[in-house]
């Protein structure tokens, strides 16, 4: 049974708000003079239905196709959207809409096949971002790609390299680069106020993301379970590796690591300008949740290791309190001064307040959380004109990728040293056996 409009946002903003992002789209507008960008997304739960909604909500669009390996919630996600599109349609003004046609898959390959697809936005575990992104490069669609961009290394590049060749727009889920307030923080950083940054703290500590221990079971009537699988090992089927709980396990995602790591590092690497870390140790392990729920840690710490600085990444899955009281966020730590910025704003903190040569705090100023909105806007206005996104395909590819030195440093448990120029680690052949993953057959990744 269809959702009402009212009962279709809600729910998107109970599964956005789980995501730690705040919700707000722009005012619907009058349509659009401009063709629609017709577009298709591959992945429609979690992720999937939140940019659904983002993308809707711009009124130059036109969502034509859904891939999923869940029929259940393929049917339901396109009865979603048939009923979300009718009543915006009416507030536009347009009082006699007819009906939304939706095509659907189970085979992203099948859905590529279309030539009226313009666009498609892949949200599916990061293990299956890789192939559907080659494949819309060579179909030369524009992709919107959830992040991290990859469950790897060499997939990252694999995807940077495809997208370069076919000439495809690329906006990797990175949101926070189309946000104002991040945007507004970073300035302030590059201006120099807060004289030598000497750290840069990153982090997220999250309660609400503790999974539980669960049996193995039969996987759910109308769920491809092998194709869910795809390139990934052959495992049982438990609710834990499943839907939104998939990313604790090392075979489709890297824990906190990949996920808010991949934001809030992003911004830190930002601030500097930097681009690779020169060496890298990790910390940590499950000291609070069960490893049957849990394979990547619940509590880490990563200290990356620059030229003239150091980043150091921390989580811990379970609890909220983090650095400076805040659930997460990333803090500059000068010799005048810190910034610290999270989701919900900025501020400066003197490290001398009053002094004589001591900076000016700057009381915290909040964002007006519309950055994940602006990042789909970005999106659209770079395909009609080609040129890069907020976040390209360069960007993804660099924050995926220091990401994943973080995590192969906890699994090694060895201090690495990456050497940039040739993709791979110093004189460790336990770390540089993770940069490939080995995908099972009949699945082929691509050579580099």
């Amino acid at each position: 049974m269809a959702q009402s409009r009212r009962s279709f946002c809600k729910n998107t903003a109970t599964i956005v708000g789980a995501a730690g992002m705040v919700s707000a789209f722009p005012t619907l507008a009058g349509c659009s003079d401009k063709p629609k960008i017709k577009y298709g997304v591959i992945g429609v739960n979690g992720m999937g239905l939140t940019n659904i909604m983002r993308f809707m909500e711009q009124p130059d669009t036109m969502l034509v196709a859904m891939c999923d390996v869940d029929n259940n919630i393929l049917e339901r996600r396109v009865q979603d959207a048939k009923e979300y599109y009718k009543e915006t349609e009416k507030e536009r003004g347009n009082n006699n809409p007819g009906e939304l046609k939706i095509d659907t898959y189970n085979d992203y390959r099948e859905m590529m096949k279309d030539e009226s697809i313009d666009a498609v936005i892949i949200a599916t575990p990061d293990h299956w971002h890789c192939l559907p992104f080659i494949e819309a490069c060579k179909a030369k669609k524009d992709i919107y790609v959830e992040k991290p961009l990859a469950n790897t290394i060499e997939e990252c590049a694999i995807m940077e390299k495809y997208a370069k060749e076919h000439n495809i727009v690329v906006q990797v889920g990175q949101w926070q680069r189309s946000d104002k307030h991040w945007m507004d923080a970073i300035e302030y950083v590059h201006s120099g106020k807060l004289g030598n940054v000497r750290t840069v703290k990153t982090w997220a500590y999250l309660s609400w993301l503790k999974p539980e221990p669960r049996d193995d079971m039969q996987p759910p009537q109308g769920v491809d379970y092998d194709f869910w699988l795809g390139p990934a090992p052959e495992k049982p089927f438990n609710p834990n590796r499943f839907h939104f709980h998939f990313r604790w396990f090392w075979d489709y995602g890297g824990g906190l690591m990949t996920d808010w790591g991949a934001h809030l590092i992003d911004l830190g690497i930002y601030g500097m300008k930097a681009d690779m870390p020169k060496a890298i140790t990790s910390a940590g392990g499950n000291f609070s949740i069960d490893k049957k729920a849990m394979e990547t840690p619940d509590t880490q710490t990563v200290i990356y290791e620059f030229d003239n600085f150091m980043l150091t990444w921390e989580h811990a899955v379970g609890i909220d309190r983090g650095p400076y009281n805040r659930g997460h966020g990333v803090a500059f730590i000068g010799d005048k001064g810190t910034l610290v910025v999270d989701r919900g704003g900025w501020e400066v903190m003197p490290e001398q307040e009053g002094q004589e040569g001591s900076i000016e705090a700057v009381p915290r100023k909040s964002g007006d959380g519309k950055g994940a909105a602006k990042h789909v806007r970005d999106f659209l206005d770079c395909i009609r004109s080609r040129r890069k996104t907020a976040a390209p395909i360069e960007i993804g590819k660099q924050i995926g990728i220091v990401s994943h030195l973080g995590n192969i440093a906890h699994r090694t448990g060895d201090k690495l040293i990456w050497d940039k120029s040739q993709m791979r680690f110093k004189d460790n052949d336990k770390a540089n056996a993770l940069i490939r993953p080995n995908y099972r057959a009949p699945w082929v990744l691509p050579e580099l």
